[in-house]
């Protein structure tokens, strides 16, 4: 899913999938390191092993399925040591944290705290006005699938310029952002479209619904992720980071262009930024195996109640996706080329690009992640690998 747009602006940022520059041979050729129990994924390692050679420092993926777990790493985790990427690494999900988000509100629709065709004016006056925006008018389940019509804040030149690329992002990356002034900023612009129109990916959107699960629910938005998701599936590698920088161990570096997109444009190491400056539209660090678990959990009915699953599949066109897929709320649905139906979410963010899926039936999961933001070519691939492999639908 990560690879299907062009310009995916998913967790917070806008990440072109150029071609990138060739880099040292030895930096980018590491063959992958694979631990395998049961199962066939020799074409998902050799995905992996693609997708470094086309300039992506490293990747680290992790599969599930009937024969049991799998995992392997490729490339590189560290481009100063030259250290392999971990199969147990940790990383920046980004935008998959919107599907953890979407989950906690459906359980709250689920417990009666609310409703999903509430507006969002109920839950909080007065925030979203201005230039044509109504929060009267929107309602939580538009904020979910992205029709609600608001600018994306991430698309603002002057956000970009203080917090996304080149200088700006190196000056405030520890810097501390309230919820608050991403919206402030989206408020700046006129909506995209009228709520309900069309889809169209907005970040804004998950800022919104995380304040909502804290409006209705009374506690934080990172204190309903931990004790709704994280604790009852015991994901150990998973935290929701509130403002800290540092990535938990064991991690690789994490490394990006800032958005300088030139052949041969300078690498920065990103490993180190305040989790605020994405928050619910995609501060969740976690790990393969871990996601795996929630989406195989989630897809396999043990986290909502029948009734929220269905609204949570229940999808809307999306223009990006020519396969015809489409966005349910905070889960994408995915056709692969052997005609295996898949759900999950993709994530990019400065120095991460990831994804996550798993078949209808959440026994089969596929996770993985690169840590590179520059370039998303062939991450499709991974997953296609995986699933459509050997040939046969659901195998890999």
């Amino acid at each position: 899913m990560a690879a299907r747009r062009r310009r995916m602006r998913q967790g917070g940022a806008v990440l072109a999938t150029a071609a990138v520059a060739a880099m040292t041979a030895t930096a980018f050729t590491a063959p992958a390191q694979a631990q395998t129990r049961g199962g066939a994924h020799d074409a998902t390692r050799r995905a992996m092993d693609a997708v470094v050679a086309g300039g992506v420092p490293g990747v680290t993926g992790q599969a599930s399925d009937r024969h049991g777990v799998w995992k392997s790493a490729s490339g590189v985790g560290n481009l100063k040591t030259g250290a392999p990427r971990g199969a147990d690494d940790r990383f920046r999900i980004a935008s998959i944290t919107k599907t953890f988000v979407a989950t906690v509100l459906l359980q709250q629709e689920a417990e009666g705290e609310l409703n999903l065709d509430d507006t969002v004016e109920k839950w909080l006056p007065g925030l979203v006005r201005g230039n044509g925006n109504d929060g009267r008018k929107i309602s939580v389940r538009q904020l979910l699938n992205h029709t609600s019509g608001l600018f994306d804040y991430t698309d603002d030149p002057d956000y970009q310029a203080t917090y996304m690329v080149s200088d700006g992002f190196l000056k405030h990356r520890f810097e501390t952002r309230t919820p608050q002034t991403a919206v402030q900023v989206a408020m700046r612009h006129q909506p995209d479209f009228a709520p309900g129109a069309k889809h169209a990916y907005s970040n804004t959107n998950y800022v919104l619904a995380g304040l909502i699960i804290e409006a209705a629910g009374g506690n934080s938005y990172a204190h309903e992720v931990r004790q709704r998701i994280i604790e009852p599936l015991g994901l150990r590698a998973t935290t929701v980071p509130g403002n800290t920088s540092r990535m938990p161990q064991p991690s690789s570096r994490a490394y990006s262009k800032l958005f300088v997109d030139t052949p041969a444009g300078k690498i920065y190491d990103v490993t180190l930024q305040n989790a605020s400056q994405s928050w619910a539209d995609g501060d969740i660090i976690s790990s393969a195996a871990d996601l795996n678990r929630f989406f195989g959990a989630l897809l396999g009915g043990k986290i909502l109640p029948p009734e929220q699953l269905k609204e949570m599949k229940t999808t809307v066109p999306d223009p990006d996706d020519p396969a015809g897929g489409g966005y349910g709320l905070g889960l994408i649905a995915a056709n692969t080329s052997c005609g295996v139906r898949l759900w999950g979410h993709s994530g990019g963010w400065l120095g991460s690009i990831s994804n996550a899926v798993t078949t209808e039936d959440g026994r089969h999961s596929l996770a993985y992640n690169a840590n590179g933001d520059w370039t998303a070519d062939g991450m499709a691939q991974v997953t296609e690998a995986e699933f459509c492999g050997d040939g046969t639908p659901g195998k890999g």
